[in-house]
């Protein structure tokens, strides 16, 4: 029995104790096949799923290399029911295989019989397989390459697919490293583990340069590539990085959205134009067959829509990299990125490349604001469906934000936050332009601009300002309301403060929450994304801030 930071239960929960010496260190191992499911001030839980196994297998990390995580960090013996349970169901991912035959016929195909006849037998499986030339394999309806390992993935026998990838039209595409600026080695390591498997799920955090893991990738494959985003200014902000990081030229590089419709060897497309409908029909989805794609790219796969998953399932043919800060997805379907997109093929965690210098350090903050007596009675009489909107909006976080800005002479600040009514009197209170949904694109890219150059020290923003917006000395950012607790949302919002900086400023992330109402619990689940990231939250009182 050693004194270790981790109790390993016989419910495959795993407890953390956060204060002792070894806690990072156990952390940064643990998540990478456990999922944190609680993250209170003294003991975090965490939770050992199946998909979590597999994802970690995926990426390499054998059922030894976690049974001596838990071996090495648990103050108690692993109970046995744990090990025997996390060697078979790591055990089950690579049971079963998706190939070709010598002929190119899609096949399933295992050295286990019996675990081929339990899943042929399936009603969901059987539909798609048309034949049993091989006692150990099952022809497969070429159609449905992604059905089945939806499929399979649902009944706990997750196929590796080797079935191989169309080359697509060849079409050079170098980087370009003859300027001031090289692959960071573990940027190395992800494209490297990309092109060893030809699909899978890069996980880095924002700031950490995951367009230019993109890019690599493109350099590897050296095809004509779709990419797919989460808006127009990502769109044109990954047209910017190609053509300053790669050999391309703007007369190859397309934009389709709702401002233009290019189809040219790399075309970058927004998730809002795919799932576009016209008459009940998807109106655009002719650009998957407009050229013959080598390579898909999904930018923050974590926001993939869900219509793209079904559009994803035909497009198994094509070599696939997802790009995430998380894998974290608030409507649960991360098997489906696991099947679709592919597994998770790396991860670096975001406490390691900060002590590496990639991205700036970062203090988190929760600041506790109080209702005054007249909005906790209206708050009181609200039905559930309007309490949040009240909590997250209240007006008494206008004088937190005043107080907050004012702790940060000379840093460049972003407000963020959820509700329209609640910027606008935001923008009004602190004479800060606003961006929202509603903000013109080119409007959107000056104002950043301006931000960026330091023209403009303070930006109020909605939820537009959350994904790919690439603003490296914003230091500051207030978050006064939020999606319910959103993970995704958290990833996304510490993540513009971490890009590196020409200033030495610490990045400050301040969240206002209102003392004891729903936005004060669902407080709770954001935090559990830091504390998985190795970050801490340190509580304020917003009538401390003033003598601070």
């Amino acid at each position: 029995m050693s004194d270790g930071p981790l109790i390993v239960q016989s419910d495959r929960t795993v407890l953390l104790e956060v204060a002792h010496a070894d806690a990072e260190s156990a952390r940064h191992e643990l998540a990478i096949f456990a999922e944190l499911e609680r993250a209170p001030e003294h003991v975090h839980t965490y939770r050992i799923t199946r998909l979590g196994l597999w994802n970690a297998r995926a990426a390499g990390h054998t059922a030894d290399d976690m049974l001596a995580t838990l071996d090495r960090w648990s103050r108690f013996p692993v109970p046995p029911s744990v090990s025997v349970d996390l060697r078979e169901t790591v055990g089950r991912y690579g049971r079963l295989v998706v190939e070709r035959d010598d002929e190119g016929t899609l096949v399933l195909r295992s050295t286990d019989p019996a675990v081929l006849a339990q899943v042929a037998n399936n009603k969901r499986i059987q539909p798609l397989l048309t034949g049993h030339p091989t006692p150990d394999s099952f022809t497969v309806d070429a159609w449905a390459r992604g059905q089945i390992k939806q499929e399979l993935l649902k009944i706990g026998w997750p196929a590796e697919d080797l079935a191989g990838y169309t080359p697509g039209t060849p079409h050079e595409i170098d980087l370009d490293e003859s300027g001031d600026w090289h692959m960071r080695p573990y940027q190395r390591e992800a494209v490297e583990a990309f092109r060893k498997d030809g699909s899978g799920v890069v996980v880095l955090p924002c700031g950490a340069g995951k367009t230019i893991v993109g890019a690599a990738a493109m350099a590897a494959t050296k095809t004509t590539t779709l990419i797919l985003v989460t808006n127009t200014v990502s769109a044109r902000q990954w047209r910017d990085e190609l053509l300053r990081r790669t050999t391309l030229t703007p007369e190859e590089i397309g934009e389709y959205s709702g401002q233009a419709k290019e189809v040219r060897p790399v075309t970058i497309a927004t998730y809002q134009i795919l799932t576009a409908k016209r008459k009940g029909q998807y109106a655009h989805l002719s650009l998957l067959d407009e050229m013959d794609w080598g390579l898909i790219v999904y930018d923050e796969v974590h926001l993939l829509p869900a219509p793209v998953f079904k559009l994803t399932a035909d497009l198994q043919a094509r070599r696939r990299i997802g790009l995430t800060a998380t894998l974290v997805r608030e409507d649960g379907r991360e098997g489906d990125v696991f099947s679709l997109i592919g597994p998770k093929r790396f991860d670096a965690p975001w406490k390691q490349i900060e002590a590496q210098g990639f991205i700036s350090p970062a203090a988190c903050y929760e600041v506790r604001v109080d209702l005054p007596p007249g909005d906790r009675l209206e708050y009181a009489a609200a039905t559930d469906d309007e309490r949040y909107r009240l909590a997250a909006s209240a007006p008494a976080k206008i004088k937190a934000v005043r107080e907050l800005i004012a702790k940060h002479p000379g840093e460049r600040i972003l407000v963020i936050g959820q509700y329209l009514d609640q910027l606008e009197t935001l923008s009004e209170a602190l004479g800060a332009p606003q961006i929202t949904g509603a903000t013109p694109v080119d409007e959107r890219e000056e104002l950043y601009r301006q931000f960026r150059e330091g023209e403009i020290s303070l930006l109020v923003v909605s939820k537009v300002a959350n994904f790919s917006i690439d603003l490296p000395e914003a230091s500051v950012a207030i978050q006064v309301s939020g999606s319910f607790g959103s993970r995704q949302e958290e990833a996304q919002r510490l993540g513009r403060l971490l890009r590196p900086k020409q200033s030495d400023h610490t990045a400050s992330f301040y969240t206002l929450i209102a003392r004891d109402t729903v936005d004060q619990d669902y407080a709770q689940n954001r935090q559990r994304f830091l504390a998985e990231q190795g970050y801490s939250y340190t509580i304020l009182d917003a009538d401390d801030l003033q003598a601070a």
